[in-house]
């Protein structure tokens, strides 16, 4: 229900995952006996947290070990693995770069040309570990990046940039034809992003494989800061949710919705999948792990944009291996291990087997859950005080 913000003015109140909380259920289940696979097209997967297209997240070794453990790393085609044939030197200087420095650095590394030839060498790298290869690209180049992609092998593309809409006008450039792209490509569409209902129909309608649901949640963003646009994640993802069953039950065809960005928790999942995600997708997660090529380091897709940065680098720290993030054992209190660990447990307490039910949780309105009796936490700066 809207509310009157002031004459003739309304304005909707949205939920972020920090004023919600989860109602245990009537009956609990053994957390090692749920399923949290999600699926995609036609192929089911493990773990049901992707790691986002962001550099100092997934290179190729990164993607290759996310995929031995069941899950999906998503390789940016426009950034530092296609500008350099050999990115580590650069990744060393950003991780080097003192915060004043350090937009006009990335800026400057993010001038290189793209070398498309490395779209091709990075996905073959990928694919001969015997694992699942998911790249992304803007739609300006995704014609042209969709095609290399595919031919090299790859398995599910990702058209994403901040704000995607099926109607785009310009009279620059020749737009891309969404549904023309989804139907031409042989491997399944994510598109991305979207935080409403109306634009969740419409993506839909032109043939995506997936959506991604976030704008400006993540923690390298800055997008809501400088364009002053988004909506919290819990609002955006329960009404793109409503749009996919409204979609599944007009057409019979379900295609899931992935929530991403503002999660850097197992609590903060467990409430994107009960507001009706089908997968998340995280970054800065990610970013700690030792696996990951930004060296404890992490910024977002837009940071290098020359004339606008909407992101910026932030010093997340590392600590621990990829295996220990996604299924611990957690040696850190805060909820940042033991990601997949976390969502069994919490689907067990709540009584649902599969994710599908999870999305069926009751939710409450709590905005004091993250500071109720939680005094000694705070004063000393562990736990949930952190």
């Amino acid at each position: 229900m809207a509310e009157f913000i002031g004459k003739g003015r309304k304005a909707r109140r949205c939920y972020g995952f920090d004023e919600i909380a989860l109602v245990p259920g009537m009956v609990t289940i053994n957390p090692n006996e749920v399923d949290t696979t999600f699926k995609l097209g036609d192929k089911r997967y493990k773990v049901p947290i992707l790691a986002a297209a962001m550099d100092g997240v997934v290179d190729v070794n990164f993607a290759v070990e996310m995929g031995k453990l069941g899950g999906l790393a998503v390789l940016n085609l426009e950034g530092i693995q296609t500008r350099y044939k050999n990115p580590k030197h650069v990744l060393d200087m950003i991780a080097r770069a003192d915060n004043f420095k350090a937009t006009e650095l990335v800026q400057s590394i993010y001038n290189e040309s793209i070398k498309e030839e490395l779209v091709a060498v990075r996905v073959e790298q990928i694919k001969k570990e015997n694992v699942p290869c998911v790249v992304s690209s803007i739609p300006a180049r995704a014609e042209r990046f969709g095609a290399l992609a595919q031919e090299a092998g790859a398995d599910i593309f990702v058209l994403q940039s901040t704000v995607t809409s099926v109607k785009h006008i310009t009279t620059e450039y020749k737009a891309l034809d969404l549904a023309k792209f989804c139907k031409n490509m042989k491997i399944p569409v994510i598109i991305g992003n979207c935080v409403t209902y109306d634009v969740a129909i419409e993506l839909l309608e032109i043939g995506a494989s997936g959506l991604l649901v976030g704008i400006g949640p993540g923690a390298a963003c800055t997008t809501r800061g400088v364009l002053g646009i988004g909506v919290p994640q819990v609002t955006a993802t329960c009404d793109c949710a409503h749009a996919r069953d409204f979609y599944h039950k007009k057409t019979g065809k379900y295609v899931p919705i992935i929530t991403d960005g503002g999660m850097s928790t197992g609590g903060d999942i467990c409430k994107a999948f009960a507001s009706g995600a089908d997968a998340v997708m995280v970054g800065s997660a990610f970013a700690r792990a030792k696996e990951a090529p930004g060296l404890g380091y992490h910024w977002g897709m837009a940071t290098p944009n020359a004339n606008l940065p909407r992101g910026t680098r932030i010093h997340v720290s590392t600590t621990g291996t990829l295996e220990e993030i996604l299924f611990g054992p957690a040696k850190l209190d805060d909820g940042t291990q033991n990601l997949v660990g976390a969502l069994q447990v919490s689907m067990g307490s709540v009584g649902a087997k599969t994710i599908k039910e999870m999305q069926l949780t009751e939710i409450i309105i709590a905005p004091s859950i993250r500071t109720e009796g939680k005094v000694f936490q705070q004063a000393q700066h562990v736990g949930m005080g952190k």
